[in-house]
């Protein structure tokens, strides 16, 4: 089953490593069912087939065969289940199929096919996540899986797909903006110093500083930060008013045009590139999605010898501005990345033990993931079933003329950077300036028949439910204000946007 905006990867697949595929463009189908939900109706989707699953279970138990909830499982690992229970029997079908903008028959098909599935795995990426109200997106499907026990055994769970591993590991060493996530005390005894015990800021925290002429310096390792956010043109004002601004890149990017009053631009080897240090080559950890940890290995040659990686470039940093220290082994630690993993190791021992031998054994090492273990790291120390208030994600109302926006991205793409303008995932091709609109929108916009031009963009037909519209990101960012996140994350949410269309006149020549 999948859901979500229309796409050739939903339905099919030719697999790249497999030669006979590549040569004869031979297809793996990958979904038996797509359900197309309205932008921001995915809680009202997943408590449909919540729905379905309570109502096989009356079914089962009025007749005495198998009960198609786990029970069992469910009495001894969760907690807040006949609330949530309460609350899928007082919602009408009605209702759940004008907020989800799906039939009852097609819920009810994807809901058999899952109660009838030995093992499930809840897959999902920024289209659920980058909504106002994306924490909850996440929490329904967490309410799904837990119902039928598929967290905490072999082949079933959550598989949040993060883009790259620096994002999934990140956390696994203690990256965050709150103090409490952070093993301070060991911090201090390793490395002989006081850190900081308040909270840092979020991304949209961040930017908002940015804006207000609060925060005044920024150190970027990677990515192109002026480009990713929303309210785009302010963006690019507040980072240039900064006093300093830091960027250490792989690339030029759109970030750099932008300079504050003193800027500096830091180039630095990517991870596909020799890493040779005062030890020899080095190699780098990169954590999957599944948890699983591996060493990793540049082989490439360097784009130039003056490249400096990334830690050599920090350390520097650090070496420049930090008091000595016997504690503080800056040349140590650029010479080898094995002392940083010792140091990781020493912070975490019961997670990485033996980090340095596990990491370059082939296949690497699974991490961990207490959910998997059916541990509970809940106030509870139980799964926490959630009920919902609201069964959309939507910070506004529905009303006429008013559309819901979701950015996208095309097979051309890799986060910001735009390799070219052939998107085959939608037939699309040329450009990137196009609203996506569905034949009903178009034609009750008055659209209907021609291409228009809307502000430097085309209408250009597409199957999209009714009031969902699609753009392309980052181009759309500047339709996005830097207030709609998600309120609990305070991640950007770039779906579910309220836009209008206006329609651009021309004079007569």
């Amino acid at each position: 089953m999948s859901i979500g905006l229309p796409s050739r990867a939903w339905f099919s697949f030719v697999n790249p490593q497999s030669p006979v595929d590549m040569l004869t463009g031979r297809e793996t189908q990958i979904s038996d069912q797509y359900l197309q939900v309205r932008a921001g109706g995915d809680i009202a989707a997943i408590l449909g087939l919540c729905k379905v699953l309570v109502e096989a279970d009356d079914a089962a138990v009025a007749s005495g065969a198998s009960r198609v909830l786990d029970l069992p499982f469910i009495d001894e690992h969760t907690v807040g289940f006949d609330s949530f229970i309460d609350l899928i029997r007082s919602t009408d079908w009605t209702t759940i199929e004008a907020e989800s903008g799906l039939t009852e028959n097609a819920i009810r098909r994807a809901g058999e096919i899952y109660a009838h599935a030995e093992r499930v795995i809840g897959v999902y990426g920024m289209g659920l996540t980058q909504h106002s109200q994306g924490a909850l997106n996440v929490a329904m499907v967490v309410n799904l899986l837990l119902l039928r026990g598929n967290i905490g055994r072999e082949g079933a769970g959550c598989c949040p797909v993060r883009g790259h591993s620096n994002v999934q590991g990140q956390r696994t060493v203690g990256i965050a903006e709150k103090a409490k996530l952070i093993p301070m005390n060991k911090l201090k005894s390793l490395f002989d110093f006081d850190p900081a015990t308040e909270d840092g800021v979020t991304i949209v925290d961040a930017v908002k500083g940015m804006m207000a002429g609060k925060i005044k310096a920024t150190i970027s390792l990677g990515g192109n930060l002026v480009r990713a956010v929303p309210d785009q043109k302010a963006m690019e004002n507040a980072w240039a008013q900064q006093d300093l601004t830091v960027v250490v890149s792989t690339k030029l990017n759109r970030s750099h045009l932008f300079p504050g009053t003193k800027s500096y631009i830091l180039p630095c080897l990517s991870r596909l590139e020799r890493d040779e240090q005062a030890t020899g080559a080095q190699s780098v950890s990169t954590e999957d999605s599944f948890s699983n940890i591996s060493g990793s290995v540049g082989k490439r040659t360097p784009a130039s010898k003056h490249l400096r990686s990334e830690l050599a470039i920090v350390t520097g940093i650090a070496k420049a501005t930090v008091a000595p220290s016997p504690k503080l082994k800056w040349d140590e630690w650029t010479g080898d990345y094995g002392l940083v993993r010792d140091l990781i190791e020493a912070t975490y021992p019961d997670q990485f033990e033996r980090y340095n031998d596990r990491t370059l054994q082939p296949g690497g090492f699974y991490h961990g993931n207490a959910a998997h273990e059916r541990v509970w790291k809940t106030e509870e120390k139980k799964a926490v079933f959630t009920t919902l208030k609201q069964l959309n994600v939507l910070a506004f109302g529905d009303a006429e003329g008013r559309y819901r926006l979701v950015t996208m991205r095309s097979n051309d793409q890799f986060n910001k950077t735009i390799y070219g303008y052939s998107d085959r995932f939608r037939g699309i091709e040329g450009t990137r300036d196009v609203v996506l609109m569905c034949a009903d929108d178009i034609r009750s916009a008055g659209l209907h028949g021609i291409t228009r031009e809307l502000p430097d963009l085309k209408v250009t037909q597409h199957n999209l439910p009714r009031g969902t519209i699609g753009a392309y990101y980052p181009e759309a960012n500047v339709l996005v204000a830097i207030d709609h996140h998600d309120e609990l994350s305070k991640t950007p949410a770039s779906k579910a946007v309220p836009v209008r269309i206006q329609v651009k006149t021309h004079a007569a020549l």
